[in-house]
């Protein structure tokens, strides 16, 4: 049966080094990346699938079409899964569809209009941040963690 190595929340999604020392470190061979607008965008999802390391495959499911099809891990065979996405909320739906996350990783969350410094370069706005919590209290360990070779970092502490 496949399994979910990691879940990260990372609004670059696929970049470089970034994403070659998460599938080294996880050993994963599939990368599922959750999201509505990218998965309806074709040329995203070919620059998305040539950003991956070589021999690692590259779905692009909008969050219903990866809901339903995550609900199957027996469909993915033996593959050891990343799931990506830019946003918690993202995996909040997941996670209430009953897809068993155990832990999720921030990895970026860059500066935009609506969202407010969070920790270091990671910024939030109310609406994720009330999202990371539900997360949270869902049994779901939440931490920040840019690089493998970083320390990580609890999340939770910085919500209050």
């Amino acid at each position: 049966m496949a399994e979910i190595v990691l879940t990260r929340i990372d609004d670059r999604l696929i970049h470089g080094q970034v994403m070659t020392a998460w599938v080294k470190k996880t050993h994963a061979n599939h990368i599922i990346v959750i999201d509505d607008k990218v998965a309806k965008d074709d040329f995203m999802i070919e620059v998305l699938k040539m950003s991956a390391p070589t021999g690692i495959k590259v779905d692009v499911f909008d969050s219903d079409t990866a809901i339903a099809k995550l609900q199957d891990l027996d469909a993915f065979n033996d593959d050891k899964i990343i799931i990506l996405v830019k946003e918690p909320l993202v995996i909040e739906k997941v996670i209430v569809s009953g897809i068993n996350i155990s832990k999720l990783i921030i990895g970026g969350m860059g500066a935009r209009k609506d969202r407010q410094p969070f920790y270091r370069n990671i910024a939030m706005n109310d609406e994720e941040k009330k999202s990371l919590q539900n997360i949270i209290d869902k049994g779901v360990k939440v931490t920040i963690h840019i690089i493998p070779d970083q320390k990580e970092v609890d999340a939770e502490k910085y919500l209050h």
